[in-house]
């Protein structure tokens, strides 16, 4: 048994490079993709030029190796768990499997004199190593400056991330592997070193690990044809075509441990052409006495002529998948697997048996150099490009909502608001939440507003539909709503603990009563308006006086009867400048024993300033003419106090479904006003929507809501397929926003209940989340008037939601009830 340490082709690390015992120099890099599922045809295209002017600018006797680690990983606990609701959340996606990925470009330059190897003969087959020749400080200056500028064209995409990798991260530490350890151990990523034996005569053994390598080097086994994509049928419509990229199916979607590797060989081009040159007349001498000898002087013929026609680069290049298993029975399934994905690009699958052990070997970071030649393909650098991996996993922030990888459901954080607004992706925060019925709107949106009040957000909701009550409960926060038992009651003249009676309070009370005294078409004078004002002023006065009285809109109007009417005597102030009788006969009906005296004379839930979950809903009162109006005030006045006050707070005001009533009673003007404002108050405005018709024909969410919510959350609207383009308009979206959007659930994960958003930020940046929740989170969010009903019956036999719905979800898992 020879030591690894007298084979190692490794000799040292150092400035940033592994330098091997024949004086090859290898410089790596660590990857960012983009995340699979988000690039066009166009984005595509271009990832693809972009790779292949970096090939072009590496000098000859380079080799460009692309590393592509995809690893099973589990899902930990992550994630705050001070709630119920978190920890069941965490629970439930503890240890799922997912795909971990990570890509490594290693670049490697080759001494003058460096010979080439082949399978027959290869470090892996020598006793020792020669030791370092010198390198030429001229070429390896010339090969320094070349991968500056081939990273410089990579970053310049604006779509990838390269970064270098530094000594400890190639050779690693005693607790962390590097790269070299890492490819030798098959070692995933966070793991500590670990030793494994390595096992090459019968296979390849790592460890338990039994591994089997699948190769592309013979042009016979290639596709006919190639590209920078290929269709995902799973994601596509009769109206759009979901790209993905041509070597995807070697990577994100391939579901098994595996390394997937990509050789590009840069040699001398001059050369190359001249050795052709020489088989195509040996082929030419030969074809006589063969067919396949002819067919080969043809395409020999045809490689040379469009390298001189076009200047191509030719390359030689090799792929292939490494791929294991600890589980001997697994190997066949694995076989499948690769041999699947190699025929969704139309190439054939060839297992190696003989030569695996030193492509195995070639492949280990810092020895691309000695790669067996004779397991390569002449190819150009434009088709050799075609089928490097562009696509990785999706990532996820630090802090956001949580939403789910949309392959694997993996726990993912997106901060849909202060990264993007720090990087100028979006310039406000507003939001807007369309899907048509039943897509799982309310569901995101709890979701998402349970997310910000966490964070500490002050969150106030207008709902028409009872969508929020159970959130609503499970934070304890203030839910209006009106009942013939219970209607809905404020107090806007209570002053809170932090409030005081302000120019923006007074303005609130003023705006409020003279909407209660005049109609839309009544005008009002400057005079009646001086007079409101002083009244609001000298009622704060008396009560300061009088602290026994509670401030409400009964003894305020007891005021205006009884002392206000006395200061307009003795001021001398004329009926045609205020007319104080009709004023008080007008909102007589606001005072006790009126038709409306419980509107706005509540006695709790009155600190509204300090309260940061309110929810107001008003599907009884949408189509009342006077009740409607009053609290659509109410509740406008209310946030914008909020939003003025509560400095560095953050605040967010979600309309679902009632923009339409509240557009319809003259507050369109107010829902303009808080979409152009409120950004500069930590603020969000959310409007949330299914009516497809009223989108289109509304120039309120056409002008405004559409043009400033720079985040849109879009949920399955296949049903309006057929008139998608006139919606497409409206909504400003790109075709590869389409096609993305149109792909929602159209391939979920069989056995796992959840719903598809489509999330764009700025127009920019768009990706596609599962929304999986927990079976608690859905019985909270739940807007089933049965499911509601039970979770109700079980808060009120264990005394608290958060209990009723614990001991809810458990009867459920165990089967005693069924929803």
């Amino acid at each position: 048994m020879i030591g690894i340490e007298k084979i190692m082709p490794v000799w040292k690390v150092e400035s940033g490079a592994m330098i091997s015992m024949f004086g090859d120099v290898t410089i790596a890099y660590e990857l960012s993709l983009p995340v699979i599922g988000t690039q066009s045809v166009g984005d595509f295209e271009a990832l693809h030029q972009a790779f292949v002017k970096a090939i072009r600018v590496l000098n000859p006797g380079t080799v460009f190796h692309k590393a592509d680690w995809f690893q099973r990983a589990k899902v930990g606990i992550s994630g705050s768990l001070d709630n119920v609701l978190s920890g069941a959340a965490a629970e439930f996606f503890k240890d799922r499997s997912f795909l971990d990925h990570q890509c490594f470009v290693f670049l490697t330059h080759k001494p003058l004199g460096r010979k080439l190897s082949s399978s027959s003969y290869s470090n892996i087959l020598r006793k020792s190593i020669a030791p370092v020749r010198m390198q030429d400080e001229k070429l390896f200056a010339g090969f320094l400056s070349a991968c500056g500028q081939f990273e410089r064209i990579l970053l310049d995409t604006g779509e990838l991330g390269l970064r270098r990798l530094v000594d400890a991260e190639l050779s690693g530490t005693a607790s962390k592997p590097g790269v070299i350890e890492k490819y030798c151990f098959l070692l995933r990523r966070g793991q500590q070193p670990v030793i494994r034996d390595i096992h090459i005569k019968d296979e390849i053994r790592i460890g338990d690990q039994h591994c089997q390598l699948y190769t592309l080097s013979d042009a016979v086994d290639l596709p006919a044809i190639c590209g920078s994509r290929i269709n995902y049928d799973k994601y596509s419509t009769d109206k759009t075509r979901f790209s993905i990229g041509f070597a995807t199916p070697l990577g994100q979607l391939l579901d098994c441990n595996h390394v997937y590797n990509q050789f590009v060989f840069i040699g001398d081009a001059q050369k190359t052409i001249k050795g052709l040159e020489a088989k195509k007349l040996r082929l030419q001498s030969l074809s006589a006495y063969s067919r396949e000898n002819a067919i080969g002087r043809d395409a020999c013929n045809d490689f040379l002529n469009e390298a001189v026609a076009t200047q191509k680069l030719p390359v030689k290049a090799h792929f292939n998948v490494l791929c294991w298993s600890d589980q001997v029975s697994e190997l066949s399934e694995l076989r499948n697997k690769v041999g699947s994905a190699m025929a969704v690009m139309d190439a054939v699958v060839k297992e190696e048996t003989d030569g695996a052990a030193q492509i195995w070997f070639a492949g280990m970071p810092g020895n691309e150099a000695d790669f067996p030649m004779n397991d390569t393909f002449d190819t150009f650098a434009e088709q050799a490009a075609c089928f490097l991996n562009l696509e990785s996993s999706c990532r996820s922030d630090a802090t956001g909502v949580r939403l789910g990888d949309r392959l694997y459901g993996r726990p993912v954080y997106l901060d849909l608001f202060n990264a993007p607004m720090k990087s100028g992706l979006i310039t406000n925060r507003n939001l807007f939440c369309c899907g048509s019925s039943g897509a799982g709107k309310s569901l995101a949106m709890c979701h998402l507003l349970r997310s910000l009040y966490d964070e500490g957000a002050h969150c106030v909701t207008i709902d028409i539909g009872g969508s929020y009550k159970g959130l609503c409960d499970a934070v304890k926060g203030y839910y209006f709503t009106y009942t013939e038992e219970n209607p809905i009651r404020f107090n806007p003249f209570y002053i809170g603990k932090d409030d005081v009676l302000d120019v923006e309070k007074k303005e609130s009370l003023k705006t409020l009563l003279i909407a209660l005294w005049k109609k839309d078409s009544e005008d009002y004078n400057r005079s009646e308006y001086v007079a409101i004002s002083g009244a609001i002023t000298l009622y704060y006065v008396h009560l300061a006086a009088h602290p026994e009285v509670f401030p409400c809109f009964d003894t305020f109007y007891e005021f205006l009867l009884q002392e206000y009417m006395v200061v307009l005597r003795t001021g001398d102030v004329k009926e045609k400048d205020f007319d104080l009788s009709n004023f008080v006969y007008v909102l007589n009906p606001y005072y006790k024993g009126g038709e409306f005296d419980y509107l706005l004379n509540a006695t709790e839930n009155l600190d509204l300033l300090n309260e940061r979950f309110i929810v107001f809903e008003l599907d009884k009162i949408k189509s009342h003419e006077i009740l409607f109006p009053v609290v659509t005030i109410i509740i406008m006045e209310m946030f914008i106090s909020k939003m003025r006050k509560l400095k560095g707070k953050r605040k967010i005001l979600a309309i679902d479904e009632a923009w339409i009533a509240i557009a319809k009673t003259g507050m369109a003007g107010f829902i303009k006003y808080l979409y152009k404002t409120v950004r500069k108050f930590n603020g969000i405005a959310a409007l949330i929507t299914q009516e497809v018709d009223d989108l289109i024909s509304s120039p309120i969410i056409k002008e405004t809501v559409i043009n400033l919510s720079d985040t849109k959350l879009f949920l399955d609207m296949r049903k309006f397929m057929n008139k998608f383009d006139k919606l497409q308009e409206v909504l400003g979206l790109s075709d590869k926003a389409k096609t993305m959007l149109l792909s929602l659930n159209k391939a979920n994960e069989e056995g796992k209940q959840y719903r598809e958003i489509f999330v764009d930020q700025g127009g920019q940046q768009m990706n596609v989340y599962r929304n999986e929740l927990c079976l608690e989170e859905y019985l909270v969010y739940t807007t089933e008037e049965t499911e509601k009903m039970k979770v109700e019956e079980y808060a009120a036999r264990y005394g608290d939601i958060h209990k009723g719905v614990v001991a809810l979800a458990n009867d459920i898992r165990s089967g005693k009830i069924s929803l």
